[in-house]
């Protein structure tokens, strides 16, 4: 057996970004107005606007995101702690292993010392997934009030600007950056959401949790699907930290 078990970053890597102060800093922000309009015609009615980067410039964002982390501190601290626990566990399973392996134990053996690694890494991801889940609740609770202002929000934008067409930065190739009405639309938004409540209520289910609820009631009674909602703009989920590696 030559396969040789490392451990690189480790679990408390994993969840760096949920330490830091000001995690809206890894979002993308939404675009200035430019400077100079790049030469071109301008066609009236058309606008472009990335609307996940408007809800994580929005100003409701940012100090959610701040006072979340300060309200959920000690969560966070705590997993921190258990995370590194974690990893002074597996670095010391992973040492034996590579040390049984020198020493050229039985593949029985170095067999089930993986297996043992595996097993408390899975077990410790999920344990401090757990513990994080408030953590991770608090912002969708944040996101989801932000989402269901942010129709208004655009429309809005649309009608004092003669907005026929809205486009998004993926379906384009190349816009001028006067069609970009982003910064506007954020604007707007901290207009009607200058802040967002950061504490989910008591049983507070995020929105596609309640809908799948909803769904499933409807198909125990036997009932017709009701009719899709309105697509909402949602964020794209967090980027992940550094993961541990073990094999």
């Amino acid at each position: 057996m030559t396969k040789t078990v490392k451990l690189a970053g480790g679990l408390a890597l994993a969840f760096a970004l949920l330490a830091q102060p000001l995690i809206a800093q890894t979002r993308p922000a939404a675009a200035a107005p430019a400077a100079a309009a790049a030469r071109g015609t301008i066609v009236p009615g058309i606008g472009v606007a990335d609307l996940q980067a408007v809800v994580f410039s929005s100003n409701a964002y940012r100090t959610g995101m701040q006072n979340r982390q300060a309200q959920y501190k000690g969560v966070i601290d705590g997993a921190q702690a258990r995370a590194r626990q974690i990893d002074a566990q597996l670095n010391a399973l992973i040492s034996q292993f590579n040390t049984d392996r020198a020493a050229k134990k039985p593949d029985a053996v170095l067999q089930a010392e993986v297996a043992k690694i595996q097993q408390v890494k899975a077990d410790g991801e999920s344990e401090i997934k757990r513990m994080l889940a408030p953590v991770d609740q608090s912002e969708a609770y944040i996101v989801e009030q932000i989402t269901d202002k942010l129709p208004q929000a655009v429309q809005n934008v649309l009608t004092k600007r003669g907005i026929t067409i809205l486009l998004s930065p993926n379906s384009v190739y190349f816009a001028n950056p006067a069609y970009d009405i982003s910064a506007a639309i954020v604007q707007e938004l901290n207009l009607l959401l200058p802040s967002v409540q950061y504490v989910p209520p008591v049983g507070w289910e995020p929105r596609e949790v309640r809908e799948q609820r909803a769904e499933q009631q409807r198909a125990q009674q036997g009932g017709q699907p009701a009719a899709a909602p309105a697509p909402v703009v949602a964020p794209a989920p967090r980027p992940a930290g550094p993961q541990p590696e073990g094999r």
